[in-house]
């Protein structure tokens, strides 16, 4: 607050030197964070003149230094105080603009500490602290978006910033969440929209927090309510926090300036408009204009600065006439839309008629009692009648005599100002004869609109010879004061065209429409005004008393060209209150002061009279506001104090608690354009400085919302060009030079931004911001407004960007890399890293390259969209930053090293699937890379195998082995140990634990498995791989097929060897149990089968199709061929043992020696003893034989296929041995042993190998059918010659045998 002991003298000065200094200041460019430079004192007064030494340099100096800071100070809070009434006064009568209602909704930014509570919270969800239920998918989902999005740096500088709200950090879950669940399969009964809305409602809930459940309603309501609309207390308290105001130089401005008056304000605005006006006249007298491009807009900028004062003047005269107060509400404002402007001082304007200036008034008549009735006895009836002369007539309640008492109230209408208002009081008539109530007394009363309002005793005009001489009544009249009636009372005039004579009359001021003021006088019971009187053009001033006039004693006057009324009042104060208001009504830029006014404002002048009315005393001029008040706004450069203004509105902007990204509130947009329309600030000045504004910010961190810029730019741009966006057509040189600086710091900026995309639009926030940055850069690259820039051009500036782009990404990438590993390893061990080191550090680096990518292209690739290849050339150029450093790891690794084949899975894999990366620059260098490693791993993997099987097979041992290989996962890659040999040692094959689960029956050998297992891993490897050059991936398929097929030829043929050898060595008799090694191989040989369809067949649709299928069916024929040997060796071994049980049959030949030497001995010894008949040993030894090497077979060979085969020729074989037996007999009859083994043989071995599944037609064969009918006849024969001999064994299919 200034110094109130500061004299009148001294504030004067100040003012007029502040004000000269602030108009220089501002012509004169100074800079847009700094004030006008402190005045000279133009006295020359020194601070230390009373000193006896004089003070040392640096004393002197910081004396300085601190009475310029003072200075300085003083002066910007100066200017704040001037500026702060000028805002005072758009926000007390707006006439321009309106609060904007359909800007977009600022959310609430969030701030650090918000940011590390929520943080926390979701924390505190994945540590399972919360009492939220959900499912892994969802917990996922959080903990990814947790380790991506909440902790990355880029989001901790966007919320400093204060470009991030609540709604940023829904939007990024939420399109997490979208990706993740349209991956999900899909579920009968549950939507995806149904997961969505949940795990939204989860994220709700873990953002909130346990504690703001109460909170949140409240601050949301509180938000909503400041982003709105403003009340005018509201806006008032918003520019006092803006420009530094307190409290209590508001409530002086407030009552200084009347912004509480509608009227005050309105004569205000028409006293700048006047003043504009005759600015615009003085300029083109004295032709001092802005330099602008060409001369001839100089006629051009005059009639733009008349129209637009014109057009204000429209404006407010198209506002209604209010009685104004503190009910007077902004309301929407309707612009005039033809061009006849009103203009002042027109002597040819239309003349108001007396029907123009008819008032409407409202009385109201209230009746309370009467006193004094005397001539009525106390219980008669008494009623009162109002009336308003020229009106209806209403009457009061009855009463008793003895009580007159009413309090009725009585509304009337009238367009009389001065009307005439009648009461009487009756009491009934009781005579029968009577026709009307007796009237008692009566009173006429004269209101006005300045009469008291209170109720007031008034003595009633009684009928002659009446005993109430005293009879008084009680009554208020209250006469309000119409809107259009600005002051009203009682004056003397005397004029040369109207009121001739000098007399006493009821005048009224009349407001016809804004800029259209009436002084009226009326009779009584008159509508119309007697005399009127315009006051368009008018001076109101005091004047001193003239003596030839009598009657009224405060003269002043009203003072035309050709004309002057004189008036006269009663009293000073009446004075006063009908001068203030005709110089409202005037518009006149001099302010009438009385004389004994001007003596207090200038003692020098006399003495200062005693008499003043209290109602004169400007409060705010004690307190050193009459400075403000009473400047002259014609004379300030409101360029320069708007410039002040939306710098530091921007700044409170900013800095409040939304993310506005340098969006004005609807409020501060209706106070802005109020200024610029009511001070004539140009559109073009005020976009300017916008731009430099929201530049300066940008460049300094703040997010800004690009399509700000492009709209202020498009506007700057249009009016530079000459497309006049606002009307103006004139261009000054200081609007093109700025425009020009603008553009290119614009530019700068634009292509700063696009060159740290990742980092000022982190995650593709603000909302499709990149994509508009994009554009306006287009729109700045323009030559011209009309003429489009060449899309080449755009595109060549995008692409440098980029091309920075990608150094900047990997430079930060490569230092949080370093950061992240400084963090887990000492420096030291930093210095010194291993190979695997470094490889591990360049995997790590991999990762977060192809998640950089990732980002890119889910958050950046849609504002790119116009150019994908520019996107493609980035992504190009940032891996082959990263491939110096892959390359640099990759030749740190020995020779022989197979651990860099995951660093190529996680590359390729990320870049196969790119349309625009696959089989790109880097992608080829990869390949090159690889390729040789590859190529070599092959080579040795392929020789381990083959010597793996030699050694191997020679050391078999053929025990079975549990299969693993048809239900290989995903194992890990068969490590190649770098020996000193040329051909590396494969470590023996051992069955990981995790894989017990997976054990099938068992299969085939060591060696076997080991093959086919390195095989297929082999395979594998080389398929995940997804090597992306089809020739070459067709060359390491095509090899690894034929690798496959010579390794598996080679391992049929030493097995089908060693199953020869084996079985070999076996013997020939019933004792005979096929050994588990010979069916380990006959499986070996079964997987061979099977593992050649799967490693040894290529996928169709190749060019050698035809010679790859005959190469093929070379080694299915081998295995074909060699199953079938080792089936026809093992039968011919089986069959063997058949052959030697017939040889011991063949004993019992009729005619051998030993079959008669048997016989007699037999039936000698029958005669004396009961001699055994021979036993069938033999036959159930062989029948043993057969079912347990049924047995055998069937559990411990795999394939069915290949039993059924063995179990054919097995029983065919049996068959022909026993019909070729038979057939060398055909001579001899068989012996009664041999009839019952062979019986007993056949039988049994029919029907075992019938249960083992051979085929009927095999089974009864032709040599079987020739066996049983040998047999049938032996056994006939045997059962005539002797029947007990056979002991129940037959060839019946009755036989009921056991066995």
């Amino acid at each position: 607050m200034l110094d109130p002991s500061s004299s009148e003298e001294e504030s004067d000065e100040l003012l007029d030197e502040e004000r000269r200094d602030a108009l220089l200041a501002a012509g004169g460019g100074s800079s847009p964070r700094s004030l006008p430079p402190p005045p000279r004192d133009p006295r020359g007064r020194e601070g230390g003149a009373g000193r006896a030494a004089s003070p040392s340099p640096s004393v002197l100096s910081e004396g300085r230094e601190e009475q310029e800071r003072l200075q300085r100070e003083e002066r910007e809070k100066r200017l704040r105080l001037q500026l702060y009434v000028f805002i005072a006064r758009c926000i007390a009568h707006p006439f321009n603009a309106k609060q904007p209602t359909d800007m977009a909704r600022r959310q609430q930014k969030l701030n650090k500490q918000q940011l590390q509570t929520l943080k926390e919270r979701f924390q505190a969800f994945l540590n399972g602290e919360t009492q939220i239920v959900a499912d892994e998918a969802f917990c996922n989902a959080v903990r990814s978006y947790y380790e991506v999005f909440l902790k990355s740096d880029r989001v901790a500088r966007m919320v400093h910033s204060g470009g991030c709200s609540a709604n940023d950090f829904r939007d990024v879950f939420k399109k997490n969440i979208e990706k993740r669940v349209r991956s999900l399969p899909e579920i009968d009964g549950l939507s995806k929209e149904t997961v969505l809305s949940s795990w939204l409602a989860k994220y709700d809930a873990i953002y909130r927090g346990e504690e703001d459940f109460c909170k949140q309603p409240n601050r949301m309501a509180l938000s909503a309510v400041s982003e709105l609309i403003l009340s005018k207390e509201q806006l008032y308290e918003m520019f006092q926090q803006i420009l530094g105001i307190k409290k209590l130089e508001h409530q002086l401005i407030y009552n200084a300036c009347q912004l509480d008056n509608a009227d005050e304000q309105a004569a205000q605005i028409r006293r700048e408009l006047d003043g504009r006006l005759q600015l615009a006249e003085q300029m083109a007298r004295e032709r001092k204009f802005p330099k602008f491009i060409t001369r001839e807009m100089e006629n051009m900028y005059i009639e733009e600065l008349r129209s637009s004062v014109n057009l204000l003047m429209a404006n407010l005269e198209s506002l209604p006439v209010s009685k104004g107060g503190p009910e007077f509400k902004l309301q929407k404002l309707k612009r005039s839309q033809n061009s006849a402007f009103l203009d002042i001082g027109d002597e040819n304007e239309v003349q108001l008629s007396k029907s123009d200036v008819v008032l409407s008034f409202t009385l109201e008549i209230v009746i309370m009692e009467v006193q004094g009735l005397k001539s009525v006895a106390p219980n008669r009836i008494v009623y009162c009648t109002m009336e308003v002369e020229g009106g209806e007539k209403l009457q009061t309640d009855q009463a008793e005599a003895s009580r007159p008492q009413w309090g009725t109230q009585g509304d009337f209408t009238t367009t009389h100002p001065r009307p005439v208002v009648k009461v009487k009081l009756f009491t009934e008539s009781t005579g029968v004869l009577a026709l009307e109530d007796k009237e008692l007394g009566r009173v006429v009363l004269y209101p006005t609109s300045n009469s008291s309002k209170s109720p007031d005793l008034h003595k009633m005009i009684v009928p002659k010879n009446s005993q109430d001489s005293d009879l008084k009544i009680k009554l208020a009249v209250r006469m309000d004061k119409p809107p259009h009636m600005k002051h009203c009372g009682y004056l003397y005039a005397l004029g040369q065209k109207v009121w001739k004579r000098w007399k006493k009359r009821y005048f009224v001021l009349v407001q016809v429409s804004q800029y259209t003021f009436a002084m009226c006088s009326y009779r009584e019971k008159k509508s119309e005004p007697q005399e009127l009187m315009q006051l368009e053009g008018y001076t109101v001033d005091y004047t001193a008393p003239h003596t030839g006039l009598q009657g009224g004693r405060m003269f002043f006057n009203a003072v035309k060209e050709g004309d002057t009324v004189i008036f006269a009042s009663d009293d000073e104060q009446d004075r006063i209150l009908w001068v203030q208001a005709m110089y409202r009504a005037t518009g006149q830029s001099y302010k009438p002061v009385p004389a004994s006014q001007a003596q207090k404002m200038n003692p020098k002048g006399g003495d200062v009279s005693a008499d003043i009315s209290p109602l004169y005393t400007d409060r705010g001029q004690k307190h050193g506001m009459e400075e403000f008040i009473s400047a002259n706004p014609c004379k300030f450069d409101h360029a320069f104090l708007f410039q002040l203004l939306q710098r530091q509105t921007l700044d409170h902007r900013l800095n409040d608690s939304y993310s506005c990204l340098g969006w004005f509130s609807p409020g501060q947009v209706f106070v802005l354009d109020e200024y610029c329309a009511r001070y004539g600030v140009r559109g073009c000045h005020r976009h300017l400085c916008y731009l430099n504004e929201l530049i300066e910010h940008s460049e300094n961190g703040s997010v800004i919302d690009p399509t700000l810029l492009h709209y202020s730019f498009a506007f700057c741009a249009s009016h530079v060009h000459g497309n006049r966006p606002d009307g103006i057509g004139t261009v000054s040189v200081e609007e093109k030079e700025r425009f020009e600086e603008i553009k290119d710091r614009l530019s700068s900026l634009l292509e700063n931004q696009i060159s740290h995309f990742r980092y000022c639009f982190p995650f593709g926030r603000p909302e499709g911001a990149l994509k508009a940055t994009l554009s306006l850069l287009e729109r700045v690259l323009m030559k011209d407004i009309a003429t489009p820039i060449p899309a080449e051009e755009v595109k060549k500036v995008v692409r440098k960007c980029l091309e920075k782009a990608a150094l900047i990404n990997y430079t930060r990438l490569t230092e949080y890399a370093k950061i992240e590993a400084t963090a887990e390893k000492d420096s030291e061990a930093m210095n010194q890293a291993t190979p695997a080191r470094k490889l591990e550090e360049v995997l790590h680096l991999a990762e977060l390259c192809i998640e950089v990518l990732q980002q890119n292209e889910e958050h950046h690739s849609e504002a790119f969209a116009w150019w994908p290849e520019l996107l493609a050339e980035h992504a190009e150029k940032f891996l082959s930053l990263y491939s110096v450093d892959m390359d640099s790891a990759l030749e740190a690794q020995p020779q022989d090293s197979w651990d860099s084949f995951p660093l190529f899975q996680l590359l390729n894999n990320s870049l196969r699937n790119d349309t625009f990366l696959c089989n790109g620059k880097f992608h080829k260098h990869l390949q090159e890379i690889f390729v040789p490693m590859v190529i070599r791993y092959i080579d040795l993997m392929e020789s381990s195998i083959a010597q793996s099987i030699h050694r191997g097979l020679e050391q078999e041992s053929w025990q079975p082995v549990k299969s693993i290989t048809n239900s290989l996962p995903n194992v890990a890659l068969p490590k190649v140990p770098s020996l000193p040999l040329n051909l590396p040692q494969m470590p023996s094959f051992t069955t990981p634990t995790w894989m017990t689960s997976m054990y099938e029956s068992t299969n085939g050998s060591a060696t076997s498995e080991d093959l086919f297992w390195k095989l297929d891993a082999l395979q594998m490897f080389v398929f995940d791989l997804h090597w992306p050059e089809p020739e070459f991936a067709h060359h390491l398929e095509q090899r690894l097929k034929l690798m496959a097929t010579d390794m598996i030829e080679a391992c049929v043929k030493r097995t089908r060897i060693a199953f020869e050898v084996k079985l070999q060595k076996t013997n020939k008799s019933t004792d005979l149990r096929i050994p588990s090694s010979l069916c380990t191989m006959f499986n070996v040989l079964v997987d061979a089968k099977k593992q050649t369809a799967k490693l040894c067949i290529l996928e169709g649709g190749q060019e050698f199709a035809s010679q790859w299928q005959q190469y093929h069916s070379k080694i299915d024929d081998l295995v074909e061929e060699t199953v079938k040997e080792i089936i026809s060796l093992l039968v011919s071994k089986v069959v063997s043992v058949l052959e030697g049980v017939l040889s011991k049959l063949s004993r019992y030949d009729e005619g051998t020696f030993f079959s008669s030497l048997v016989s007699f001995t037999v039936k000698a010894a029958a005669k004396y003893v009961d001699v055994p008949k021979p036993g069938m040993d033999l036959a159930d030894t062989y029948i043993m034989f057969v079912r347990q090497n049924q047995d055998i077979l069937r559990e411990k060979v795999n394939e069915e296929m290949y039993i059924e085969k063995l179990f054919d020729q097995w029983y065919s074989g049996s068959m022909k041995v026993i019909c070729m037996w038979l057939a060398d007999r055909l001579d001899l009859q068989l012996h009664i042993y041999q009839l019952k083994t062979l019986i007993k043989i056949v039988k049994k071995t029919y029907r075992d190998f019938r249960l083992q599944g051979v085929m009927e037609g095999t089974l009864n064969s032709k040599t079987y059918d020739t066996v049983h009918s040998r047999l049938t006849v032996e056994e006939a024969t045997v059962s005539v010659t002797d029947a007990g001999g056979l002991q129940g064994i037959t060839m019946k299919d009755s036989d009921e045998e056991e066995g």
